[in-house]
């Protein structure tokens, strides 16, 4: 499968098949690494990591998975570059183009990334928005994958704040490879419902389905339960409302009897707030899968840049 020169904006851009073929990379890749076999698909390539918004798991990901490829990765913080406030995007983005290979953009707004990949000529991957964070959801697939054997006909369970880049982009992807997703969370924090639409349209395709509930008892029968901070980067402000609004739907112990399974897993994207969306014992006894799930944000990582860019 020939991904060259792709950017990786979000996964509504690429279809089950390809992203089957990323995941099956990435393991690959995980593989060779465990057996202590780098490759050199990036040798000779300059890759400008953009970071607007602060990361532990994507800026050590991108760093680690470009040095084991030979690839040069070059962080560029908010107040180490002009992008947007004394430089258009587009003007920054058609510099930066000519001097890297690549660009990693985290940040604020999707347009920008979207500039980026329209105007720089060279691959441009999303490492979150406030939309999309595209890279996790190959991180966390793997690791489903990993534990079930599969991912077309799992059941995933998202809970908290079913509007943010996450349930997003969990939607999305789930919707795309086969997975039966329900969004878990408060009406007032429901998707925009144009999105559910797109993802019905997907999910009809690939056999998955789509709900979206504010019924505790939707946790029933589910593979997996995914949870995230109940408030994003950035909406520090709303932190007393979001708890009010979301301290029903945490994840512990009541919650997981309501699956009525004992092979449910739990999942979080990090960071963890433990005691507002997850309570401590329930996160601290899936810290093996979770922590699997952040180190999958590299081996998923290196898969793209290996395939969009890699030789």
């Amino acid at each position: 499968m020939n991904l060259k020169g792709r950017s990786f904006l979000t996964l509504k851009d690429f279809t089950s098949e390809e992203i089957g073929y990323l995941i099956d990379l990435a393991a690959e890749l995980k593989d060779k690494k465990k057996k202590g076999i780098t490759g050199s698909s990036l040798k000779g390539k300059n890759l400008a990591l953009i970071f607007e918004k602060p990361s532990t798991r994507t800026r050590a990901a991108f760093t680690v998975a470009s040095v084991d490829e030979g690839g040069h990765p070059e962080y560029l913080g908010r107040d180490d570059i002009q992008l947007g406030h004394k430089e258009s995007v587009e003007d920054t983005a058609r510099v930066l183009g000519r001097m890297f290979d690549g660009i990693e953009f985290r940040g604020y707004k999707q347009e920008t990334v979207e500039k980026l990949a329209k105007y720089s000529g060279v691959p441009v991957w999303n490492g979150l928005t406030d939309s999309y964070h595209p890279t996790q959801i190959l991180a966390d697939f793997l690791t489903l994958k990993e534990h079930f054997g599969k991912l077309s006909g799992l059941k995933l369970v998202y809970v908290g704040d079913g509007r943010n880049n996450m349930a997003n982009s969990l939607m999305i992807g789930s919707s795309k490879v086969g997975i039966h997703f329900t969004i878990l969370a408060p009406k007032s924090l429901w998707p925009e419902k144009d999105l559910v639409d797109t993802c019905m349209t997907y999910a009809n395709a690939s056999g998955g389905t789509i709900k979206i509930s504010d019924s505790l008892d939707a946790v029933a029968e589910a593979d997996g339960i995914y949870t995230d901070v109940w408030c994003s980067m950035g909406e520090e402000d709303k932190v007393a409302e979001r708890v009010e609004q979301l301290r029903p739907y945490q994840v512990n112990d009541e919650l997981l009897k309501k699956t009525n399974k004992n092979s449910t897993v739990v999942l979080h994207c990090l960071p963890a707030v433990k005691g507002n969306e997850i309570t401590e014992d329930v996160f601290e006894r899936f810290a093996d899968i979770i922590f699997d799930e952040a180190e999958n944000r590299m081996h998923t990582i290196k898969a793209v840049m290996v395939a969009t860019l890699g030789s």
